[in-house]
C-alpha cells in the first residue's frame, strides 16, 4: 500500500460558496484533482472531478450568535479556508434573515423523505477481536466445518467482510464460501441462536442491493427466514407460558408460607431469587431472538421489492407472523416491522389479511409513543387500512379517535392524524362521535391560525364532513366560530369553506336563525359574473335557510334575483348542479305566499316544465320541480296559475299524474300531496285524479273485464259452468262484458276504490273480507289480494 501512495497524488481545490435554496444550509463547491506519478515523479494520468458539500446548521435561529458559528463552521469544514470567514459569516446572517414562503414550507413538510427501518449495525456478541481479510475466506470457510463456537467465529469474520459492499462482488463468485454458509444455517440455525443472527446478516448485507438478490434466491434463503420467525415465535410462546406459570407457583408459594410458616424468610427470599433468575433467564433468550427476527425480517423486507417474492411471502402468512410481532416491546424491531406492514397494506389482498387478524388492535398500543419514527410509520400504516369502512370501525372501537385528535397538536404527525381523522369522518355512523373530543375546538383553532393564507385540503374536506352532524354544527358555531368561517369565506370567496358553511345551514334548531345576518351577504353574491362553483356554494346556503320570518320578497327585489333565477332555469344554461340549486331556491322562497306570488307572474312555471322536460330521468330534479308546484298549489294567490285560467294548468297536472306512480318513494309522496290539493280545489282534476288512482289501483280487475270483451268470439271465458266468475248477478258487468262509461264517472272523489249504489250496498260486497286491503288508493302492494277470489 505504501508503494501504491507514493504514485499517486490527490489535491482538493475548494470552489464557491452559496447558500441552499430551501434548507438552512451552506453549499461549497469543491474540485477534486486526482493523478498518477511516474517513478520519477513525471505526471502520467490525472482526472479532475466536481463536488459539492451541504453543510446543515439547524440550529440557527434569530438568536444565534452568527459570529460565533460561523468560526466552527469554519474549524470544523476543511474544505473553507479561514480566510472565507468574513464571507461565511455573511451567508449565515442571510440564512438568518430569510423568510420562507408559505408554499416552501408546504412543500418542504409533503416531501420529507419517508421514514425507514435503522441500518442494522454488529449485534451482541458478534464483535471479535482479530480483524478479517478477504484474502484468508479460505480459511474461514474451513471453520464451517468444525463444531458451533467455530462455526460462529468463522461466520462472524465473513460477516466482517461481508458488512463493506466493495467485498460483496468478490463474495458473490465464491460459491464455496455461500454453499457452506447456506448448508450451516439450514442445519443448525435451530441449535445456535448466535450463528442463524450472523449467517442471516450475512446474506441480509447481499438484500441491500437488487442486484445480489438472484444469489439470496438461489440458495433459498427467504424461504429459511420464514421457517426461523416461524418457530422463534413459537418458542416465544413456549417462553411466556413457562414464565407465568413459575410466576404462578411463586405467588402461591409465597402466599402458603407467609399463612403458615412466619419464621421461613430465607425460603421466601430463595423463591425470589428463583424467580428474579427466571425473569432474568426469559429476558436474555428475548433479547437474541429479537436480534434474530430482525435481521431475518429485514431481509424478507428487501426481498419483498420483488412483487412475485412478495406473493410467495403472502401465501405462507408473512402478515400474520408481522402482526404477531406487534406485541413485542423493543422499538427498532418494531420500526421495522410496521414498515413492512405499511408496505404490503397498499396490496387489496394484504389488507384483508391484515383485517383479519386484529391488526389495528395491535397497533393502537402504539399511538401514541416517544419513538418518531415509529410513531409516524404507525400513523402512515393505520392512514393506509382507514381506506377500508370495516377497518375504519374498528379504529374508532379501540379508542383510537381520541388519540388522533390529540396527535393534532404535534407538529409532526397532525398531517397523517388529520387524514387518518378525514377517512373516519367519511362515516356518517362516526361524525357523532367527534363531539366526545376536542378535535372540533383544534380544528377551528387550526382554521383561525390560517388567516388568510390558503387552507389546507384535508383540514377544510374533514371540517365538510363534520359539519354535516347537527351537534358538530352547534359546537362549530359556538361562541363567533360561525362569524368567523362566513367572514373569511366572503373575502377570499373560498368554495371549500362556503361548502362547510352550506354543510352547517343545512340542520334545524339553534343554527338556523344564526343565519338572518347573513342572508344579504350570501344574495349579493348570486351573480352571473361570479363562478359557478362559487355561487353555487352560496345559492345552497340560502336554500337551506326555511326561516318562517324571513322575509323573501324583500331579499328577491333587493338583490334581483328574480332574473338571475329564471335564466339560470333553461336547460344546459350551467351546470346541472348549479340548476339543481336554482330549483331549490325556488322552492324554499316558494313558502312565503307574496314571493310564490311574484315568481308565478315571471313565468317561473313554464320554465320549470320545459326543465322537467329536459331533466326527466333525473329523480332529484324531478323531485324538486314537483315540490315546487306543490308550494304553488299551497297558496291560494298562485293555485289557479297551476289548475285553470293559463295554458300551463293542462301541462302541469297531466305531469303530475304521470309521475304518480313513479317508483321513486319521495316522488310519488310529493306528488300525492300535490294532487290532493288539486283535487281539493277543482272538481274536473278531481274526477281525473280519482279515476287515473282507481285504474292503477284495480289494474288487474280491469284487464280481466277489457280482455273478456275484447274476446268477442266467445260467449264465457272460462266453462259454461263457471258463469258465477263473472260477477253479473250483482249488476257490475252486463252479460256481455260491456262497461258503462257512468261506472267511472260516479266514483267518489276521495276514494278510488269504493262506490255506494242507490240503495246504500257496496257493489264490492264480495270481496269486503279480503284481507289486506289498502284504506286509499295512493299506493299499490303486489302482494295484496284481487278484488275477485276464486271458490
Amino acid at each position: 500500500m505504501q508503494d501504491d501512495a507514493r504514485y499517486l497524488k490527490r489535491k482538493v481545490t475548494a470552489g464557491s460558496l452559496d447558500v441552499h435554496p430551501t434548507e438552512k444550509a451552506l453549499v461549497v463547491h469543491y474540485e477534486v484533482e486526482a493523478s498518477i506519478l511516474a517513478e520519477g515523479g513525471g505526471h502520467m494520468l490525472g482526472e479532475r472531478k466536481e463536488g459539492q458539500k451541504i453543510i446543515r446548521v439547524k440550529s440557527l435561529s434569530p438568536s444565534t450568535d452568527v459570529g460565533a458559528l460561523a468560526k466552527k463552521v469554519v474549524e470544523e469544514c476543511k474544505l473553507i479556508p479561514a480566510s472565507r470567514l468574513p464571507q461565511v459569516e455573511q451567508l449565515l446572517y442571510y440564512l438568518q434573515n430569510r423568510k420562507s414562503s408559505p408554499v416552501e414550507g408546504k412543500m418542504e413538510k409533503k416531501e420529507k423523505r419517508p421514514v425507514k427501518p435503522r441500518e442494522l449495525t454488529p449485534f451482541d456478541g458478534m464483535e471479535l477481536n482479530e480483524e478479517a481479510s478477504i484474502t484468508r475466506v479460505d480459511e474461514y470457510i474451513e471453520l464451517l466445518y468444525e463444531g458451533i463456537p467455530e462455526k460462529i467465529r468463522g461466520s462472524a469474520l465473513i460477516l466482517q467482510l461481508a458488512r463493506n459492499p466493495d467485498n460483496l462482488e468478490e463474495l458473490l463468485h465464491n460459491e464455496a464460501a455461500l454453499g457452506a454458509l447456506a448448508r450451516v444455517l439450514r442445519e443448525d440455525w435451530k441449535q445456535s441462536v448466535e450463528l442463524a443472527t450472523i449467517i442471516i446478516y450475512i446474506f441480509f448485507c447481499f438484500s441491500s442491493f437488487s442486484q445480489f438478490h438472484g444469489v439470496v434466491s438461489h440458495y433459498k434463503i427467504g424461504a429459511l427466514c420464514m421457517s426461523v420467525v416461524e418457530h422463534e415465535l413459537k418458542r416465544h410462546d413456549v417462553w411466556r407460558e413457562e414464565l407465568r406459570k413459575k410466576n404462578k407457583a411463586y405467588i402461591l408459594s409465597s402466599a402458603l408460607l407467609c399463612s403458615f410458616d412466619l419464621t421461613s424468610a430465607p425460603e421466601n427470599g430463595s423463591l425470589r431469587r428463583d424467580q428474579d433468575k427466571a425473569v432474568r433467564k426469559y429476558h436474555g433468550l428475548l433479547s437474541k431472538q429479537e436480534q434474530l427476527l430482525r435481521v431475518s425480517l429485514y431481509l424478507l423486507l428487501n426481498l419483498a421489492e420483488d412483487t412475485r417474492t412478495e406473493l410467495k411471502m403472502r401465501n405462507k402468512n408473512i402478515v400474520g407472523l408481522l402482526v404477531k410481532v406487534l406485541e413485542r416491546d423493543d422499538e427498532e424491531l418494531l420500526v421495522l416491522v410496521v414498515s413492512f406492514l405499511k408496505k404490503l397494506s397498499i396490496f387489496l389482498e394484504n389488507k384483508n389479511d391484515m383485517a383479519e387478524v386484529d391488526t389495528v388492535e395491535r397497533l393502537a398500543r402504539l399511538v401514541p409513543c416517544d419513538h418518531d419514527d415509529l410513531l409516524n410509520l404507525t400513523l402512515r400504516l393505520l392512514l393506509n387500512l382507514s381506506f377500508d369502512s370495516g377497518l375504519r370501525a374498528k379504529m374508532v372501537e379501540v379508542g383510537l379517535l381520541p388519540k388522533l385528535t390529540a396527535l393534532l397538536g404535534d407538529e409532526n404527525s397532525r398531517q397523517v392524524a388529520l387524514r387518518i381523522l378525514y377517512h373516519i369522518s367519511i362515516d356518517d355512523r362516526f361524525k357523532g362521535m367527534f363531539v366526545y373530543t376536542d378535535c372540533i375546538p383544534q380544528l377551528m383553532q387550526m382554521l383561525y391560525e390560517h388567516g388568510e393564507e390558503d387552507t389546507e385540503a384535508e383540514l377544510l374536506s374533514i371540517c365538510i364532513n363534520l359539519a354535516a352532524n347537527k351537534r358538530n354544527a352547534q359546537l362549530i358555531c359556538e361562541g363567533n366560530g360561525l362569524k368567523m368561517l362566513m367572514k373569511r369565506a366572503l373575502k377570499m370567496k373560498d368554495c371549500l369553506l362556503m361548502k362547510m358553511i352550506r354543510n352547517i345551514s343545512q340542520h334545524d334548531g339553534a343554527t338556523k336563525p344564526v343565519f338572518i345576518d347573513y342572508v344579504g351577504d350570501l344574495a349579493a353574491e348570486i351573480r352571473a359574473e361570479e363562478e359557478e362553483e362559487w355561487v353555487l356554494e352560496c345559492l345552497g346556503t340560502l336554500a337551506n335557510l326555511t326561516i318562517p320570518d324571513l322575509d323573501w320578497e324583500l331579499v328577491l327585489k333587493e338583490y334581483n334575483l328574480v332574473p338571475y333565477l329564471k335564466d339560470r332555469l333553461k336547460p344546459a344554461s350551467a351546470e346541472d348542479d348549479l340548476i339543481l340549486e336554482v330549483v331549490i331556491m325556488i322552492g324554499t322562497v316558494s313558502m312565503d305566499d307574496a314571493c310564490a306570488a311574484m315568481l308565478a307572474k315571471s313565468g317561473i312555471i313554464p320554465a320549470l316544465i320545459e326543465l322537467l322536460n329536459a331533466q326527466q330521468e333525473d329523480d332529484e330534479f324531478v323531485c324538486q320541480i314537483v315540490y315546487v308546484f306543490y308550494q304553488m298549489v299551497f297558496h291560494q294567490a298562485t293555485r289557479d296559475v297551476i289548475i285553470k285560467d293559463t295554458p300551463f294548468s293542462v301541462e302541469a297536472p297531466a305531469y303530475l299524474i304521470d309521475l304518480m306512480h313513479d317508483k321513486n318513494a319521495e316522488i310519488r309522496k310529493v306528488c300525492d300531496n300535490t294532487l290532493d290539493i288539486i283535487a281539493e280545489y277543482d272538481e274536473e282534476w278531481g274526477r281525473k285524479i280519482q279515476s287515473e288512482k282507481f285504474r292503477f289501483h284495480n289494474n288487474q280487475w280491469l284487464e280481466m273485464v277489457e280482455s273478456r270483451q275484447a274476446d268477442e268470439s266467445e260467449p264465457y271465458l272460462y266453462d259454461n259452468d263457471r258463469t258465477d266468475l263473472f260477477y253479473s248477478a250483482d249488476g257490475i258487468t252486463p252479460a256481455d262484458g260491456s262497461v258503462s262509461p257512468d261506472f267511472f264517472n260516479d266514483l267518489q272523489p276521495q276514494n278510488g276504490d269504493m262506490h255506494q249504489t242507490g240503495d246504500g250496498s257496496d257493489v264490492f260486497d264480495q270481496t269486503s273480507s279480503s284481507p289486506g286491503r289498502p284504506a286509499t288508493a295512493y299506493g299499490f302492494r303486489p302482494d295484496e289480494q284481487p278484488f275477485y277470489q276464486y271458490s
